[in-house]
């Protein structure tokens, strides 16, 4: 799918958003501002909001942040809607790590909450829509296909016998045959890969489903991180605690870098953490590709008795669609979430979004072919010629990166910046989740 709607956000309504705080000087444009900032930063997501809580708590730096957009938190903004739900206006959110570092610092921002999130599909394979477990494991393949596997023995040779054997596959399709066989191929990943990026997978690089997964245990869980949570209040709260009470930080929302740069203040540092290739736009090299999403939302007031799951739409947070029978990718059911006020985990009523891919809108996931890598490389090339200029953060890099990454990232250029870039190499931070 490659367009659903002239406005990105037509289909969700944004007409009440509570259950956060702001101040109002935010909106104040470029007015009151002091001259001079020890950084300016642009952007008031992870990258940016870390950069100006470290600078300030460990060196006394004092920062301007701006956003052209009407909330600070980035991608990862929520907040309570008309009908009394936390909900995420980019899509579901879902912490989990294995760093160490990354855990602690944001415990110092907010409680949190343990939760182990569990993905399904509705899958057809002929014969009706079976819910299964997604990544596949033991049960989907017990369910969809009556395998008789019970050990991680069978699993194994279940999986063996439909593998093709190929050590050097040349797209994607090629890779996820030697990952999962054709028949979880054909029922989980084929058609779910088309509808993510508008290609099947034999268009795509090998390396996009080169690390799909398939369990050979009976673990549910999406994640397998040793820190798994929710914050109890949201995460937009993160970033009201990491810098509202600052002095050292000034926020401007609704402030567009690209067409106010000449009139911001001056400043030691700017740390840009946009598009890479839109702070270069005027060399005349072609843009880098992403893919956005869209979402759809519903209301429902489901049978509270009845069904297999009363009080809610589907059985859990996400239930997945990877057959070409609908266009949409997963629908998110945030009642599940634990960290629902308690009125809305009450509620007769419920909120669904049906989340469609597409390639025009907010950038989210890079497109990893050739093409797009060469063209980063020379985006990276007139960076490191940039003085006065830190780049930091997923568009930035180019890369998709789970919350957690970007954290960690953040911080380590951080701590690079105030060390004069003499830091030990950078934390190997591994593939994002990417598309779910």
């Amino acid at each position: 799918m490659t367009t659903h709607g002239a406005d990105e956000w037509a289909g969700m309504d944004l007409s009440v958003r509570r259950g956060n705080d702001h101040d109002p000087a935010w909106f104040k444009g470029l007015a009151g501002l002091e001259d001079h900032y020890d950084m300016v930063i642009i952007g008031a997501g992870i990258s940016g909001c870390v950069f100006a809580e470290r600078g300030s708590k460990e060196l006394g730096l004092k920062s301007l942040i701006i956003d052209k957009r009407d909330h600070i938190g980035g991608n990862c903004y929520d907040f309570i809607n008309k009908h009394g739900f936390r909900v995420s206006q980019y899509g579901v959110h879902l912490f989990h790590t294995k760093f160490d570092r990354v855990w602690k610092y944001v415990n110092e921002f907010s409680e949190w909450m343990d939760y182990e999130h569990r993905v399904k599909g509705k899958v057809d394979v002929g014969d009706g829509y079976k819910v299964v477990p997604i990544p596949p494991s033991q049960e989907t393949v017990n369910t969809l296909f009556n395998a008789g596997v019970h050990s991680e023995a069978d699993m194994e040779a279940w999986l063996d016998a439909r593998r093709s054997a190929n050590d050097n596959p040349q797209n994607g399709e090629e890779s996820a045959l030697t990952r999962a066989g054709s028949q979880l191929y054909e029922a989980i990943f084929k058609y779910y890969t088309k509808k993510q990026w508008d290609k099947f997978p034999e268009e795509l690089d090998a390396s996009v489903l080169a690390r799909i997964p398939v369990r050979t245990n009976t673990d549910d869980r999406y994640f397998t991180d040793p820190h798994q949570a929710l914050p109890k209040d949201g995460y937009t709260r993160i970033f009201e605690n990491m810098i509202m009470a600052d002095p050292n930080i000034t926020v401007r929302l609704n402030v567009d870098f690209f067409e106010l740069r000449d009139k911001l203040p001056k400043s030691g540092l700017t740390v840009f953490t946009g598009p890479i290739d839109a702070y270069y736009a005027s060399q005349g090299l072609p843009k880098l590709e992403y893919r956005s999403l869209r979402f759809f939302e519903e209301y429902h007031e489901p049978d509270a008795e009845g069904g297999d799951h009363p009080g809610f739409y589907q059985p859990c947070l996400q239930l997945n669609y990877p057959g070409p029978e609908v266009d949409f990718t997963r629908i998110v059911e945030y009642k599940h979430k634990p960290n629902q006020p308690k009125a809305a985990r009450e509620s007769k009523g419920t909120v669904i979004f049906k989340e469609y891919s597409c390639d025009h809108g907010e950038p989210y996931y890079p497109v990893p072919n050739p093409a797009n890598h060469e063209l980063f490389v020379r985006y990276q090339e007139l960076a490191a010629k940039e003085t006065g200029v830190c780049f930091v953060g997923r568009l930035a890099s180019y890369k998709y990166f789970n919350m957690d990454q970007a954290f960690l990232n953040a911080l380590e250029m951080f701590d690079e910046m105030k060390a004069g870039g003499r830091v030990e190499a950078r934390t190997e931070l591994g593939e994002g989740d990417g598309p779910k």
